[in-house]
C-alpha cells in the first residue's frame, strides 16, 4: 500500500475517533435519556443563544415544538435571550420573536425571577454556556433563578455544559464578603474550574442561596467530557457565549484581560479581538510589549499594535476611547496549559503603572469587584511587585480547590 494511502488511513481514523467521543451535552442527554422529569409539565427556561443541541436546533426552539410537554415562558441572561445585546444594556422583558412566548428578562432592573414570573410554572430549566469566571454574569443568573424556584418549591434543572477553558485550573482572589455583587455573587476564585451544574450542586449545598433555603435540583450532565479538555478537544460547535467573547482565544485570556474594564485602558470592546486586544491613546505599544517581555510569563508573547475602538452592531457601542488611535498589544497564548491569565493581567497592569503612572486611572473601585479583592489595585498602587500579589491568592486557591472536590461531576 503507497505511503500516501496509509496516511489518509490513519487520519480518517483519528477523525472517526473523534466523532465517536464527541461531548453530548446536557440538553442533548435531556432528549436522549431524561425528558421524563418534563414529560406532561408546564416548563420554564432560563436560556440564551448558547443552547444549541448537537443537531444544530435551538434548546427554546426544540421544547416549543415538542407535544409531550409545554414551554411557557423563557427567562434572558445580560445579552439576552437570543444574545444579541451589547455587554451592560438594560434588556426589557416582553415577548420571544420566534416562539412567541413570553421572554423575561433577568438583565436590568429585575435580576430573579419573580412570583408573577413563575406562577403558571412546575419546572424551571437552565441551559446556558458559561466560561468558567465567577464575574461572568450568568453565574449569577443561574443561582438567583435557583434561589427564587426553591423559595416556591419548584424543581431546577441544570442542563450542563463544559467549562471551555477546562476544568482543572483554578486562579485568583476568592471573592470577599465586603465586594458581594452580581459580578461576584458567591465566594468563589476568578477561575474557578466548574460546570455550571458543579457550581450549581456548590452554591445549593453549601447554603449560599438566600436564608439557606435549598432547590430541588438536578444536573443532567454532559456526557464525555472530561476536566482536562478545552472546548476544542470536545467536538461541539463553538456558540460565542457573549458578543465579545467571539472566541475560545478571547475566551482564554478574558478572566485577566477583563480586570482592565476596571481602568482607563480598552479591553479591545470595538475591535475585531476583544480581550486580546489592550491598550490606550497614552500607551506606546513597542515600549509596553518590551516591558512585558522582560517578565517572561508563561505562554504568553505580547505584540504591539495600534488600534481604533469603534461602535460594533449588536457587540459595543460605545466602547472606551471610541474613535481614538490607542497604543497597546495584542495578547497572544502559545502554550495555553502554562498560561495564568489572571496573572498576566495583573502583571499586565502593574507593567502600565509603572511606565504610565499619571495616565493609569481606576474606574472607582470596580477592579476590586472584579479581582474580589482590593488587595490587588492597592498593592498596584504601594508599587508591589506583581509576583508578590500573585503569591497572596495561593491560600485562597488552596483552599477552594479542596472545597470544591466533593462537588465536581467529572473525571
Amino acid at each position: 500500500m503507497k505511503r500516501t494511502n496509509i496516511v489518509m488511513l490513519v487520519l480518517l481514523f483519528f477523525v472517526c475517533l473523534n466523532a465517536e467521543s464527541q461531548v453530548k451535552v446536557g440538553a442533548d442527554m435531556l432528549f436522549e435519556k431524561y425528558f421524563h422529569l418534563i414529560e406532561g409539565k408546564n416548563i420554564g427556561l432560563v436560556t440564551n443563544h448558547s443552547a444549541v443541541l448537537s443537531n444544530g436546533k435551538h434548546l427554546a426552539d426544540a421544547l416549543f415544538e415538542d407535544k409531550r410537554t409545554k414551554l411557557v415562558a423563557l427567562f434572558g441572561p445580560e445579552h439576552g435571550i437570543r444574545g444579541d445585546a451589547p455587554a451592560g444594556k438594560t434588556i426589557q422583558s416582553g415577548k420571544d420573536e420566534k416562539t412567541g412566548l413570553p421572554a423575561y428578562s433577568l438583565y436590568g432592573k429585575i435580576n430573579k425571577p419573580t412570583d408573577e414570573m413563575l406562577k403558571d410554572i412546575e419546572v424551571l430549566v437552565f441551559d446556558i454556556f458559561d466560561v468558567g469566571v465567577r464575574f461572568y454574569t450568568y453565574e449569577s443568573t443561574l443561582s438567583l433563578a435557583m434561589e427564587a424556584v426553591a423559595e416556591k418549591g419548584i424543581p431546577y434543572i441544570v442542563l450542563d455544559r463544559p467549562n471551555p477553558i477546562r476544568g482543572t485550573w483554578v486562579e485568583g482572589f476568592t471573592r470577599e464578603d465586603s465586594l458581594k455583587s452580581f459580578v461576584g455573587l458567591h465566594p468563589i476564585p476568578v477561575v474557578h474550574g466548574m460546570t455550571m451544574g458543579e457550581l450549581a450542586e456548590m452554591i445549593n449545598k453549601e447554603g449560599w442561596l438566600k436564608n439557606s433555603v435549598k432547590a430541588n435540583l438536578t444536573v443532567i450532565k454532559a456526557e464525555g467530557w472530561k476536566r482536562e479538555m478545552w472546548f476544542d478537544q470536545t467536538g461541539l460547535q463553538w456558540v460565542p457565549p457573549s458578543p465579545n467573547i467571539k472566541t475560545l482565544s478571547a475566551a482564554t485570556v478574558y478572566p485577566g484581560m477583563c480586570f482592565f474594564e476596571g481602568t482607563n485602558v480598552s479591553e479591545g470592546r470595538g475591535t475585531e479581538r476583544p480581550f486580546e486586544t489592550i491598550g490606550a491613546p497614552y500607551i506606546d505599544g513597542k515600549k509596553l510589549a518590551d516591558e512585558l517581555s522582560g517578565f517572561h510569563l508563561k505562554g504568553v508573547i505580547f505584540e504591539p499594535i495600534q488600534f481604533t475602538p469603534k461602535d460594533i452592531p449588536n457587540a459595543v457601542s460605545n466602547p472606551k476611547h471610541k474613535g481614538a488611535l490607542c497604543g497597546g498589544v495584542i495578547v497572544n497564548v502559545t502554550d495555553r496549559n502554562s498560561f495564568e491569565p489572571v496573572k498576566t493581567g495583573v502583571f499586565m497592569i502593574s507593567a502600565i503603572k509603572k511606565l504610565y503612572p499619571k495616565e493609569l486611572q481606576w474606574r472607582g473601585t470596580y477592579l476590586n469587584k472584579l479581582s474580589g479583592s482590593a488587595k490587588v489595585r492597592l498593592s498596584i498602587d504601594a508599587g508591589e511587585s506583581p509576583e508578590a500579589i500573585a503569591k497572596m491568592w495561593g491560600d485562597d486557591v488552596q483552599k477552594f480547590t479542596k472545597l470544591r472536590e466533593k462537588y465536581l461531576l467529572y473525571k
